[in-house]
């Protein structure tokens, strides 16, 4: 029976840790900074309830076989001063977060062998402590390999789609553009059903052309018809679902911005690639957060 500990029950966090439950061989810690008694996941398909272990980061935590990091990236330096408590010589950690350089954040605290980059496509929101809803299937793509193997095994039984890639860098860069995307929503906080409009789809495919440029030099494969891929995929979404940039936008968060379009600027100066449309949007965020 693994044991799974779980950090950061949001929206990705607390949908994972509730599908892990529905695996009984598996034995569940969350990590929370408020407790709550049990997880409620709302899908199409029903209501699913969970009660893992809940612990706070005060609490006196154990080793665990696997750590699954689901903060915000902009935390992840909070999620790693957890792992003198939580990681051992045998723990393997999985990063559920945003970006492309999921490893870089964590090597300096584990061997990067044992850490596990997890793409997450999944449309979910926190509705409140411990309820998540799941407005469609989720999908996890990891690296294929041992790792990934030991961590496809995990979600057996649990109607999540755990999928292991070949080609883990090009998906990766793939699900950034569909990010870097999702600035127009928060720009405008505007739904997915502002890519409908063609002046914000225009205004999309620019950011997603440099996004996709910057992919290709950092040795993504990625289709010349990404743009239109991706937009379509806006469109195609509940006309009222809202990324996680437009709705910490709107609620006044911190925002993912750097681990966005912001990664995409820093690594086409690398290349010597122009980025102006994701740079525009990584400034007009920044001086919206810092004049609130």
């Amino acid at each position: 029976m693994p044991d799974i500990t779980v950090i950061g029950p949001g929206a990705i966090g607390g949908m994972v840790a509730a599908r892990l439950c529905q695996n009984s061989h598996n034995d569940v810690t969350v990590v929370a900074r408020t407790p709550f008694e049990r997880l409620s996941l709302v899908t199409p398909d029903g209501d699913l309830h969970a009660e893992p272990r809940i612990a706070t980061i005060t609490d006196e935590l154990k080793p665990a076989d696997w750590v699954l990091v689901a903060t915000k990236a902009y935390d992840s330096g909070s999620a790693a001063a957890l792992f003198s408590s939580l990681v051992n010589g045998d723990t393997r950690v999985a990063v559920l977060q945003n970006g492309v350089n999921h490893v870089e954040r964590f090597s300096a605290f584990l061997p990067r062998e044992r850490i596990l980059p997890v793409i997450v496509d999944c449309p979910t929101e926190r509705i409140a402590p411990g309820k998540i809803r799941q407005r469609g299937p989720a999908v996890l793509t990891v690296p294929a390999g041992d790792l990934g193997s030991g961590f496809e095994a995990l979600f057996a039984d649990t109607g999540v789609d755990c999928r292991q890639a070949d080609d883990f860098i090009s998906m990766a860069w793939w699900k950034l553009c569909v990010n870097a995307a999702g600035v127009v929503n928060a720009l405008v906080l505007q739904p997915a059903r502002i890519a409908h409009d063609e002046a914000a789809a225009q205004v999309m495919r620019r950011v997603i052309d440099e996004a996709a440029a910057v992919g290709r030099a950092e040795g993504a494969h990625l289709s010349p018809d990404i743009a239109d891929e991706v937009i379509e995929m806006y469109r195609n979404q509940p006309p009222d679902s809202v990324n996680s940039l437009h709705a910490d936008r709107a609620a006044g968060r911190p925002m993912e911005i750097d681990l966005r379009n912001g990664i995409v600027t820093e690594l086409g100066r690398k290349h010597g690639i122009a980025t102006p449309c994701n740079e525009m949007a990584v400034s007009l965020l920044k001086i919206d957060s810092t004049t609130r």
